[in-house]
């Protein structure tokens, strides 16, 4: 037994994953008759997201504010590089946004027991704002408001910044919190293969094997949000700003764009970065070290894309027609979640519920489309950070110019 669980660890979580998403819509397709009896390891797997949700939300934002207490990153450096990261992580959120409306890839998506979902009378643009501030955050986090969460916890990070020396201990605790839930996605991501393995069998017994087709149309969504994201925003903002030659930046941004797509991780990328940076385009070493490693905590503008691009994706999936004052709190929520992403496995995943609930979705239902996008989100988070990568030097490029004028 212990030889045969050896080898099941040894084979890589993504393969394993693939193993039951093969597996599920076999059973799906020859066997529906069995889907009945496994449906609820589905469902404990989506229990099991909802349960991390709201613990990786506060302490992921709060201990990135937190990061950011280090002298050498809240000087004037410091400051245009998160304004900077601020900016385009906003036009990577709605670039996505763009994207999902104008090709629609969630219409008719299969969420299993999903149904269109009525969001009742809608809140007034002054209840959305006074919301954000809450009245009992321990309640907010009962609920899950996410709105509330984000707020408190960006306001927790600056109270343990402000605290200087006695705040110490706190930021350290959010650290330690951060790596004890990254350990706690890892256990949950080994139940992946199997929660996997039963909501595609029971997709597929319901819907057939036309739940691949709105996979596909976000597939073909997250690669044009990253050609888009680099077009639009990175490349002007290296010739204009930065005033760089585009063809020798992406002529030396090659290795880390590669390392990024290859490990689907940003802070994996950080030393082929960092190298690249200081003799390829010859960035001052003081910038390029300050600059890139606050990139690889906050700087996901694949993330934000597809955090934008997912929320649109899963409105449709649920019957749910925006407004623009639904649309306006996507964004800026989004942005903020996106900001705040752990470098954790498909954290953009968990922080969808963030952006969900703040227009009225209920966690259950952003867990099943997190069950139905999950098996796939190996490649798609290979390819969404690129955008992250390039977002990291493009910013120290723009940062080195700046200061070096």
């Amino acid at each position: 037994m212990a030889a045969i669980a050896r080898r099941w660890f040894a084979i890589p979580l993504w393969q394993r994953v693939l193993g039951g998403l093969v597996i599920g819509v076999l059973l799906g397709l020859f066997w529906p008759a069995v889907t009945p009896w496994i449906v609820f390891i589905g469902e404990l797997f989506v229990r099991l997201i909802r349960m991390l949700v709201v613990p990786i939300v506060f302490v992921s934002i709060a201990s990135g504010v937190t990061a950011l207490a280090d002298p050498r990153r809240l000087g004037s450096v410091g400051g245009r590089t998160v304004l900077l990261f601020a900016f385009t992580t906003a036009c990577a959120v709605s670039i996505g946004m763009a994207l999902g409306l104008l090709v629609g890839p969630g219409a008719g998506a299969a969420l299993g027991k999903a149904v269109p979902h009525a969001l009742g009378e809608a809140k007034s643009l002054h209840d959305q704002l006074m919301g954000i501030v809450p009245v009992n955050i321990v309640q907010s986090l009962a609920d899950g408001d996410m709105l509330a969460i984000i707020f408190f916890a960006i306001l927790f990070g600056f109270g343990v910044i402000l605290a200087g020396e006695d705040g110490r201990p706190m930021a350290r605790m959010l650290q330690s919190a951060g790596r004890v839930l990254f350990h706690l996605v890892r256990i949950v991501m080994e139940i992946t293969p199997f929660g996997v393995l039963a909501l595609i069998a029971k997709a597929v017994a319901d819907n057939g094997v036309a739940v691949f087709t709105n996979i596909g149309w976000l597939a073909l969504c997250v690669l044009l949000g990253v050609i888009a994201q680099m077009l639009i925003v990175h490349l002007p903002l290296i010739r204009l700003v930065a005033r760089l030659s585009v063809r020798r930046f992406f002529r030396a941004a090659v290795d880390p764009l590669l390392v990024a797509f290859s490990t689907a991780s940003s802070a994996a990328t950080l030393p082929v970065a960092l190298r690249v940076a200081q003799e390829d385009l010859r960035i001052d070493p003081a910038v390029a070290s300050t600059v890139l490693p606050i990139g690889a905590s906050i700087g996901k503008d694949g993330t934000a894309m597809y955090v934008g691009l997912l929320s649109i994706f899963s409105l449709q999936a649920l019957g749910v027609h925006p407004d623009p004052t639904m649309l306006a709190i996507m964004l800026l929520t989004g942005s903020l979640a996106a900001f705040g992403t752990a470098p954790i496995p498909s954290a953009s995943l968990f922080m969808l519920a963030a952006v969900l609930s703040a227009v009225g979705i209920s966690p259950e239902q952003t867990a099943l489309v997190v069950g139905f996008v999950l098996p796939f989100d190996r490649l798609l988070d290979m390819t969404r950070t690129v955008a992250s990568a390039s977002a990291n030097l493009t910013v120290t490029a723009v940062v080195a110019g700046h200061t070096a004028r």
